[in-house]
């Protein structure tokens, strides 16, 4: 019997340049959408030191106090440096107003709804004092913080005391948040979209509870900063009906809504 053997043939010149090619072309454009990262990456945190307006200075971080005045009631949001999500964010102050005027076409009376990336907290403080039965949702860093704010401007005044509970985009939706048991007539999500690596996760966990024949409605509001914005809103809209219910120009933010498609 014959042994048989592999010899390994030369490329040629003309093909192994075209490969050369390719994987240079490969490397530019891998190069490119780290440098587009990395410069919205800076972008967002030179955002996030301008959205201070009060520090006080403390031995291990600094707070900062936001006031506003929704739904009948003076706010006071405490705010952290310690993430993103511990800041308030320009679509979540859009939302809050989008929701306090227009009280008539979003019925947030007895309705249970569900805030995604809650952050600080105020959106929804302000759902529940329009009347919503709340929960608000994020990562476990973020919730001592959004506890604190919820409690404080909402007891006493809210027709229910809003839940708290940890979410993280993606993970374990299914046995945490099962459907239907967890059912909501409402999900509310403000500002989520920014360079992270979670935005796929964030768009399956926006279908996970909106899902075909559940009737919940999806309320997002976002500043549209960078490109990754755009491509996430091309997603969105082949995952949803959505509608665009208003563009604010000077803030750069557009609030969509949106149901699962059948």
């Amino acid at each position: 019997m014959e042994k048989s053997s592999t010899v390994s043939q030369p490329v040629p010149q003309k093909q192994k340049e075209v490969d050369d090619d390719k994987q240079d072309g490969r490397l530019q454009v891998e190069q490119g959408t780290t440098d587009e990262a990395l410069t919205d990456q800076k972008a967002m945190a030179g955002e996030a030191l301008n959205r201070r307006s009060i520090w006080e200075p403390s031995v291990y971080y600094a707070l900062g106090k936001e006031s506003f005045y929704f739904a009948g009631h003076d706010i006071s949001i405490r705010e952290s440096m310690d993430s993103y999500g511990a800041l308030i964010w320009p679509g979540a102050i859009a939302l809050c107003q989008f929701l306090e005027n227009n009280q008539q076409q979003v019925k947030l009376m007895d309705k249970a709804v569900l805030e995604i990336g809650a952050g600080t907290g105020l959106l929804s403080i302000v759902a529940s004092l329009l009347g919503a039965w709340v929960t608000a949702t994020d990562l476990p860093d973020i919730l001592s913080n959004l506890t604190f704010n919820l409690m404080r401007n909402t007891k006493g005044r809210s027709r229910y005391t809003p839940q708290v509970s940890a979410l993280t985009w993606g993970q374990d939706l299914e046995r945490h948040f099962p459907y239907p048991s967890y059912h909501y007539d409402y999900v509310l999500a403000a500002d989520v979209v920014y360079p992270h690596d979670y935005l796929e996760e964030l768009l399956k966990t926006m279908r996970h509870f909106c899902r075909p024949g559940s009737q919940t409605m999806l309320l997002w509001a976002n500043k549209i900063r960078f490109q990754s914005d755009l491509r996430f809103t091309e997603c969105f809209k082949s995952s949803f009906n959505t509608t665009l219910l208003i563009e604010l120009p000077q803030q750069e933010v557009r609030i969509y809504k949106a149901t699962a498609k059948e």
